[in-house]
């Protein structure tokens, strides 16, 4: 989940690319004080994306990326900096100082994941999603469109797929999104619980080097036991749909906040819950849930949504818009950039892979460009 797209060191110097292009994967050492997860993507043409925690995207001129391509490497530093001052031809002095101010930096966010970039990164915003992507930075996969019992199947378009992919397809489904330079996926549905082989999904995509997340009505999350192996597995965050009538969504919640995953959830404004949604806010707030993702059942809900999103603020909760969400007719708005275009990621930041492999621009966008599991991936991107 992005919490926030900065472009970073617009000021340093550019040089020929040396760097490989492809995506790298660090993972901090079991002593490390802190936990934390990176993934690089380099460029073709030297420049990359920092993901840190599957949270923070940074865009890196050549100069940055070089410096992250050697953390990932395990490069000295004093090597690295002079590395980089001898291909820019600068004072080893200069380039020892800018490693410093790059690595700090990269320390200030892992060690503090709630501070928002712009209040310390000094950096120019960029639009989001305008830069020019070998590959998305998420996949969306729909691991079936089978819901849970008492749900409307009306919610997945059950009716579009003949089929699912197996566990082994999905496998090789994933390897070939790691190999495209994808870092992270999200398991969502239907209901990704059903399949009997998520945690088996989630330990492949693990052993890939995926950043992996699980959008779900939280039925099966009540289950602490399912709970821990999925986490055990290496499930990173979770997305829980809200439903304020059904005790399973608050038994998930229970049994989900003491635990070392980040949790998000995901709460649809309707004319038949609007007049209690200020509440349902609360109750969630009061949990310890941090981040809020809103949407409306329809368009003429837009005020009462723009309402729900100052609310969500007042009670601390930051509202997240560039995750998938239950199909709805209401796509979710960036209400934080009132005033602004709402940036599109759909089928450049992200897309959707439905049951059988296909692949869609996103949720809900009906146009295939192709299947994952037996087209070459610069056919399918292509075709967005």
């Amino acid at each position: 989940m992005f919490k926030k797209i900065e472009n970073f060191f617009d000021s340093f110097y550019n040089a020929p690319v040396s760097i490989p292009a492809g995506i790298y994967l660090y993972q901090a050492p079991p002593e490390s004080a802190l936990p934390y997860k990176l993934h690089l993507r380099v460029e073709a043409d030297g420049s990359g994306i920092l993901i840190i925690n599957a949270h923070t995207v940074l865009h890196l001129n050549q100069t940055a990326a070089e410096f992250a391509y050697h953390l990932m490497q395990g490069k000295d530093k004093s090597a690295s900096a002079a590395t980089v001052a001898e291909r820019y031809k600068i004072p080893l002095e200069i380039a020892q100082k800018d490693q410093d101010e790059f690595l700090g930096k990269i320390e200030m966010l892992v060690s503090s994941q709630d501070v928002d970039p712009d209040t310390f990164l000094d950096a120019e915003r960029v639009a989001p999603y305008s830069q020019k992507l070998s590959a998305p930075y998420r996949l969306d996969c729909a691991l079936t469109y089978r819901v849970s019992e008492g749900t409307a199947t009306s919610v997945a378009p059950t009716e579009r797929v003949s089929r699912e992919l197996t566990t082994e397809e999905w496998k090789t489904l994933l390897k070939n999104a790691w190999e495209a330079g994808i870092p992270h996926v999200i398991f969502t549905g239907g209901e990704p619980t059903l399949r009997e082989d998520l945690p088996e999904l989630v330990s492949e995509a693990e052993k890939l080097g995926l950043v992996s997340g699980l959008l779900t009505d939280g039925h099966k999350l009540a289950e602490k036991k399912y709970t821990q192996e999925l986490l055990k597995r290496g499930l990173d965050h979770i997305l829980l749909l809200a439903d304020d009538g059904e005790k399973r969504f608050w038994n998930a919640l229970k049994v989900l906040m003491p635990l070392d995953i980040a949790v998000s959830v995901h709460a649809t404004l309707t004319h038949e819950n609007c007049k209690n949604f200020a509440k349902l806010l609360e109750k969630i707030a009061k949990t310890g849930v941090k981040n809020i993702s809103l949407s409306a059942s329809e368009s003429g809900l837009g005020d009462e949504l723009a309402k729900a999103g100052h609310k969500a603020a007042e009670l601390g909760l930051t509202q997240v818009w560039d995750l998938p969400v239950p199909y709805s007719a209401f796509h979710p708005a960036a209400l934080e950039l009132a005033g602004e275009e709402v940036p599109q990621g759909a089928g450049k930041a992200w897309l959707y892979v439905e049951p059988d492999g296909d692949v869609l621009p996103a949720q809900g966008v009906n146009r295939v460009l192709g299947n994952l599991l037996t087209d070459p991936w610069r056919k399918i991107w292509k075709r967005r």
